[in-house]
């Protein structure tokens, strides 16, 4: 059994086709389906919600994390480092890269916390703008728990105890061009770290190395993206030239390490009332990231495991 801190799962051995994991993915969906139409129902109702932003724990695990476990266990293989610097309960912030032109880091990274950490953890993601626009995009990421990458937002999940997720990156990282993958962009007005000070909880620095390649992003197709109001529109070596085809991912090998938290209890109070300090931290988060991106990217043998 792999240790906590160094959790690995999958090897080349185990890797599988497009088609093997399509096939895997329908049979989760259709076992999903046999239970009937309970699951289903609760998607539109919030009669099992645990509070008052929807998250339905019960509905994530069975439903809205199962298509997207094979894609973790078989396809990337995803590898987990330093899962011992999560805390296993109180409120903590992870803050992380976001890459890859569709949002998978995001939901890999969920899916590491709830199945490979030690306590089982839910990670409540703040979410862009975007996600709360489209109907059942919106309706399944309140039932997964996240809600709109708001300050407000954070401080009442922190304020609970809950394991908050952020990629400060947003868009210009997840649609950033293929010959600058991680090169981490701006973090943003830096509103995580004042979010942390405020209610004293640790940032806890994350790196996702394999999700840069899965879409290899050669160009933005800006006046389709103004048209159909996207943040941007991606061409890849496969789409839109291979239509839905060039809609699945490269199987490259994913790593996600988690860093040494960086408390923020410490700090006095007066310090929020000082934009540079908080600047401060945001840049150091940054900055450790990026270093733990450089490392890991040095680190790996190839691409494909």
């Amino acid at each position: 059994m792999a240790e906590a801190g160094d959790e690995r799962s999958g090897s080349a051995e185990e890797r599988v086709s497009p088609a093997e994991l399509f096939t895997e993915v329908i049979a989760q969906g259709l076992l999903t389906l046999a239970r009937g139409r309970d699951l289903l129902d609760r998607c539109l109702t919030e009669e099992q919600a645990v509070d008052d932003f929807g998250f339905d724990p019960e509905l994530t695990d069975d439903l809205i994390l199962a298509p997207f476990r094979p894609l973790y266990e078989k396809y990337f293989r995803v590898t987990v480092e330093g899962l011992e610097n999560v805390p296993d309960e109180g409120g903590a912030l992870v803050v992380a890269n976001h890459s890859g032109t569709l949002p998978l880091d995001a939901l890999m990274l969920q899916v590491a916390l709830r199945d490979r950490h030690p306590a089982h953890r839910a990670l409540r993601l703040l979410a862009a703008d975007l996600v709360f626009d489209l109907p059942v995009l919106r309706t399944l990421a309140r039932r997964a728990g996240h809600t709109q990458a708001r300050m407000d937002n954070a401080l009442r999940l922190l304020e609970r105890g809950e394991l908050v997720g952020v990629m400060p990156e947003g868009y210009k990282g997840l649609g950033k061009p293929f010959g600058e993958r991680y090169r981490l962009r701006r973090f943003g007005r830096g509103g995580f770290a004042a979010a942390a000070l405020r209610t004293g909880t640790p940032i806890v620095p994350c790196a996702v190395v394999g999700a840069e390649e899965i879409y290899p992003m050669v160009a933005d197709a800006r006046p389709v993206a103004r048209l159909l109001r996207l943040p941007y529109f991606p061409i890849t070596p496969t789409f839109p030239l291979l239509g839905p085809l060039g809609a699945v991912p490269l199987p490259t090998k994913w790593t996600i390490r988690f860093g040494t938290p960086l408390p923020t209890a410490p700090y006095a109070q007066d310090s929020l009332d000082d934009p540079m300090f908080v600047h401060k931290i945001s840049d150091e988060v940054r900055d450790t990231v990026q270093d733990m991106l450089t490392e890991m990217v040095s680190e790996r043998r190839s691409l494909f495991g």
